[in-house]
């Protein structure tokens, strides 16, 4: 994908994303926004594309909304805003997200972080949720989300302070998966993403979807649900070595009328 303010590297099954305005600490221009939906929209069009890696230029992960361009008043600047829904192209996309946080992630920036399926912080990541402080309240799922991962009370510290927290405390409370050095951050999340790519197609999806469905339910019924879910998996397993065998029988038969 040809964009200035973001980059889109697709190998091996994985597409690394990464939000490209580092003179802007990535801040969420029009143009930005609609870029980030645009590509996982499309990653999710390429069958090719398993799971996703997204990442930040520069020093920021993402400032949060480009504040610049929205007290600019320019309705050619705030105009197109279609597309940029970005938490739901990201919810839509079947694959795992692993957000690389390489630097600060803040306010909107969080929401996009949170809005990843994992997050590996770079040693020089911050957090910070600023929505009290700019007047305010998160529309992309951090005041639900964020009590979620880390407890109502830190994430009451959190957002109704607009404090920052460093990467070793987002890892102390459940935020972030690893902290690694700044140069081993994408390294540690390819790797990931080859491990996670290893896994049997469609089964990876469903693995994802299951969990993210539960999740949202009380343990009673999302047991029902796994319970359910793994008797198709079966079924479709078992269905599938079938239809394999009765090709090999047909292919050796053909090899065998040949001689």
């Amino acid at each position: 994908m040809s964009s200035q303010v973001l980059i889109v590297e697709k190998s091996d099954a994985i597409a690394t994303i990464t939000l490209n305005r580092p003179e802007a600490m990535n801040a969420l221009s029009t143009e930005l926004r609609n870029a980030i939906t645009r590509a996982f929209r499309e990653a999710e069009a390429d069958e090719a594309i398993r799971v996703a890696i997204l990442t930040g230029a520069g020093r920021a992960f993402c400032a949060g909304f480009d504040l610049k361009e929205l007290g600019s008043g320019d309705p050619d600047k705030t105009a197109d805003e279609a597309e940029s829904d970005i938490v739901e192209a990201m919810a839509a996309f079947r694959g795992p997200i692993i957000g690389a946080v390489n630097g600060h992630a803040i306010t909107g920036g969080f929401e996009l972080a949170l809005a990843c399926d994992l997050i590996i912080a770079s040693t020089e990541a911050k957090f910070a949720d600023t929505h009290a402080r700019v007047g305010i309240l998160p529309g992309w799922g951090l005041s639900q989300k964020l009590p979620r991962l880390i407890g109502i009370a830190r994430a009451k510290e959190i957002s109704l302070t607009g404090n920052t927290i460093t990467a070793t405390r987002a890892y102390e409370w459940g935020l972030v998966n690893r902290v690694v050095e700044p140069e081993d951050l994408l390294p540690v999340c390819r790797a990931l993403a080859a491990d996670m790519v290893s896994c049997v197609p469609g089964v990876l999806e469903g693995y994802k979807k299951l969990i993210d469905d539960g999740y949202g339910m009380n343990l009673k019924d999302a047991m029902k649900l796994e319970a359910t879910r793994s008797l198709e998996s079966a079924e479709r397993a078992t269905a599938a070595m079938i239809a394999k065998r009765r090709d090999d029988v047909i292919a050796r038969g053909r090899q065998q009328s040949t001689k």
